[in-house]
């Protein structure tokens, strides 16, 4: 599979412009952080959401130390999940994410940190 010009520009985008860098408040009641590593190849990711009292995420801020794809799906997950509800974020699947992205299959697992295990 070959990335389309506008597949490949969008990945750039999302590692050179990273959306929703940086940390929420970790003591605060609506704040959840999660933070998952692949030991495989070394990318960590903390993710955090904020969660209005209706059960929306209302911010989401990520910090991902990783190869640029690792870095591209941290930033597009929290676009993703901005204006959901927590059940609904769950249901966005890694592969989601490498498809939107256009990830070949050996980068597959860059994006899976943002999935949720069962």
């Amino acid at each position: 599979r070959h990335l389309s010009p506008s597949s490949l520009l969008q990945v750039v985008d999302h590692y050179e412009n990273p959306r929703n860098v940086g940390s929420l408040d970790k003591n605060s009641r609506n704040v959840g952080t999660g933070l998952v590593g692949a030991p495989a190849c070394g990318d960590v990711m903390k993710l955090q959401i904020q969660v209005d009292e209706h059960g929306k995420i209302v911010d989401a801020k990520f910090k991902t130390f990783g190869c640029g794809s690792a870095i591209a799906s941290s930033s597009l997950a929290t676009e993703w999940v901005k204006g959901k509800s927590v059940d609904e974020a769950l249901k966005i699947k890694n592969t989601d994410i490498a498809k939107e992205l256009c990830l070949p299959p050996v980068k597959l697992h860059c994006s899976s940190k943002f999935e949720p295990k069962q």
